[in-house]
């Protein structure tokens, strides 16, 4: 610290001597200068070039070196240039003095203007320097702040990302044990109705029609427990893939909606990542959700194509479309539903976009996925 300081100090110091030099320097140099001129301007004028030196020291050497070169181009002229030469004896003392006089009362005003400018000129560099430092410390603070965000938002994509294959864990859970368990006891007790069907003969007619509605009801539930299993986490998505399964799911919905879908998906499509075919699969099962709730239209199309090493699915409706209104809150970060922003989600954590259009004519949503080396040879 001591150090840092004698190290200032003796910046300063050597600053204040080549200050008071160059002031010194500037006197002399118009001393001789006016030397120089001598045979043109003889004993007229004998400031003339004192001036210049004058105002140089007042704009940029400071207040005390201004002053001494003021005071050292007065002594200079008085003995070189004022009659008689070489002399401080004056051959017309009050021309002389009042000349003198006259030199110090405008040098005064020279130098009160050049220390003016210079304080005006410290202050404004100060202030610049504030402001450079509060710049600097806004910027760094920002940078801080983006940075901690940054890392926030890493953290919740992460968790979200997490909550969301925990999700899916749980959907894949709830449909085996739906199917395996659920569905097994009431396969048993349709086989056990089944049984006392058989022995209607022996039961009144009130018994036999209850035990003819409860087949009924049985076999009703089990299909609701098959199509709620399936919904959760279609069977065939594992065991044969995004199109079986997109193809299993269009023929249910179209049946339950009455609402015409087409696909139009290549022959040779193949396998993708599970991660992916479950994102595809959510995607479409969203879009058909929401067409069957708002678009009012009777049908839709699901297209699916590879083009540069990326994977697009569009879903495209020919219903009433959305509202401008709505648009904005759908293109609007933290603003969109939970199901649209459930599919930007799954899309953003495998790279994918999606991109959501409409008129008046109907809506589309375009999901664009990067394919990977390795997922571009499984489908084929």
């Amino acid at each position: 610290m001591t150090t840092g300081k004698t190290k200032e100090g003796g910046d300063k110091g050597y600053d204040v001597v080549q200050r008071y030099a160059f002031g010194v320097s500037a006197a002399i140099a118009a001393l001789l200068l006016r030397q120089l001129l001598q045979p043109l301007l003889g004993e007229n004028n004998p400031y003339h070039t004192v001036w210049a030196a004058v105002v140089f020291s007042a704009w940029y050497c400071g207040l005390g070196p201004s002053i001494v070169t003021a005071l050292i181009s007065l002594v200079g002229v008085w003995y070189w240039f004022v009659p008689p030469r070489h002399s401080f004896v004056l051959h017309d003392p009050k021309g002389g003095i009042s000349g003198m006089i006259g030199f110090l009362i405008f040098s005064g005003f020279i130098i009160a203007l050049g220390e003016t400018n210079r304080r005006s000129l410290r202050r404004s560099r100060w202030a610049e320097s504030q402001l450079r430092v509060a710049r600097d410390e806004l910027e760094k603070s920002v940078a801080e702040r983006t940075t901690e965000l940054n890392m926030a938002n890493d953290s919740l994509r992460e968790l979200s990302s997490r909550l969301q294959q925990m999700r899916d864990e749980e959907r894949r859970r709830i449909s085996r044990e739906l199917h395996d368990s659920v569905g097994q006891l009431l396969a048993a007790l349709g086989m056990n109705l089944a049984v006392l069907q058989r022995q209607s003969g022996n039961l009144d007619a009130a018994a036999n029609r209850a035990l003819s509605e409860n087949a009924s009801l049985v076999d009703q539930i089990s299909r609701e427990i098959r199509t709620i299993s399936h919904l959760l986490h279609p069977p065939l998505l594992d065991a044969a893939g995004l199109v079986s399964a997109i193809r299993w799911y269009v023929d249910g919905f179209s049946e339950r909606s009455k609402i015409q879908v087409s696909l139009d998906i290549p022959e040779e499509f193949g396998r993708l990542s599970d991660e992916m075919e479950i994102a595809i699969f959510r995607m479409v099962q969203e879009c058909l959700t929401n067409i069957h709730r708002h678009s009012g239209g009777a049908a839709a199309t699901i297209r699916m194509r590879e083009e540069d090493d990326r994977l697009l699915i569009e879903v495209r409706d020919q219903g009433r479309g959305i509202s401008l209104e709505k648009q904005f809150e759908l293109s609007s970060s933290g603003r969109t539903g939970v199901g649209f922003r459930g599919m930007r989600e799954r899309l953003r954590q495998l790279g994918g976009t999606l991109n959501i259009q409409s008129d008046g004519g109907g809506t589309v949503v375009t999901a664009v996925m990067p394919l990977r080396p390795a997922e571009t040879a499984r489908r084929f």
